[in-house]
């Protein structure tokens, strides 16, 4: 299956452009979609779900027209927004059989067979008849993505998945689409490098509605290698004149110690060490620079 985007724009009411002449290609595997909060992820995932309407451009789904056949649409997808609602009271078996039959599932032996596996499927199966209100966040996601697979779809969303889980549920989130997006497309929209790096073969990287790469992260990787480097910097003055002078990609503290990263073809001078390439750095690298589509291939 392909998702095809071709020039989507999206201007909001306010004058907020969150959407500027994207473009992407997308086929059968799990695709990152990486940027900070404002990227516009939030506004191209909720396009591509038929939930609203850029102002121009085109999708396709292997051949149907996104934007204008939308039931055909909604029959192949999965959704699972960065906010979703449940009933409460309800139980996660109730809720999925009731959600079913929203989809068309009306054979109940189907339904059952359907609801039981998807409850298998997301290690839910234990906790199947409790309250939904007494699931906790790593439970609610997998939730959320066990309504998402209802009715086999070929292409499921997940915007901002991992945001907000302990490490442990992190973990057993990122398996679960792991193990999903082997036969599926799974488009993966976060904020979250390390999401993108563990599951992704392809990704894209926006920021401020623009695309600014687009390709595989080994790929990316390999165009940094031998330019990265790293020094740790004693006093903030000093941190604001390497600023000045070179192209700092990121910082961090280390016990209390400002620990630079520097995109340099050459050694920037005298104490700086050369370090390996990560995603983090091709993410900071392109949110750094002036918004281009820089592709990747």
């Amino acid at each position: 299956m392909a998702l095809t985007i071709t020039g989507l724009s999206k201007t909001y009411p306010n004058g907020v452009q969150a959407l500027k002449n994207i473009s992407l290609s997308i086929g059968n595997n799990m695709f990152g979609l990486l940027g900070p909060n404002g990227a516009g992820k939030s506004t191209l995932m909720r396009t591509i779900a038929t939930l609203q309407e850029p102002d121009s451009g085109s999708i396709f789904l292997d051949d149907i027209n996104v934007l204008k056949e939308k039931n055909a649409v909604r029959q192949t997808l999965g959704y699972l927004p960065q906010e979703f609602g449940v009933y409460p009271k309800i139980s996660a078996v109730d809720m999925l059989s009731h959600l079913a039959v929203m989809k068309g599932i009306t054979n109940p032996g189907e339904r059952k067979e359907m609801v039981d596996t998807l409850l298998n499927q997301t290690n839910l199966w234990a906790f199947r008849k409790k309250a939904l209100s007494t699931y906790s966040g790593g439970m609610k996601q997998r939730f959320g993505i066990a309504q998402a697979l209802l009715g086999k779809p070929r292409l499921i969303i997940v915007d901002e998945p991992t945001a907000g889980l302990d490490p442990a549920e992190r973990n057993r989130f990122l398996n679960l689409l792991s193990s999903i997006g082997r036969d599926i497309t799974v488009i993966l929209s976060t904020h979250i490098v390390e999401d993108v790096r563990e599951l992704c073969p392809r990704m894209a990287i926006i920021a401020a509605g623009e695309l600014l790469l687009e390709g595989s992260p080994q790929e990316a990787l390999l165009a940094l290698q031998g330019k990265m480097w790293s020094k740790v910097v004693v006093t903030d003055d000093e941190l604001r004149v390497l600023e000045a002078e070179l192209r700092v990609i990121s910082s961090h503290l280390i016990s209390g110690q400002h620990e630079i990263r520097v995109y340099a073809d050459t050694s920037p001078g005298e104490g700086f060490r050369p370090v390996d390439a990560g995603l983090e750095d091709v993410y900071f690298l392109n949110l750094s620079q002036p918004a281009a589509p820089q592709p990747v291939h």
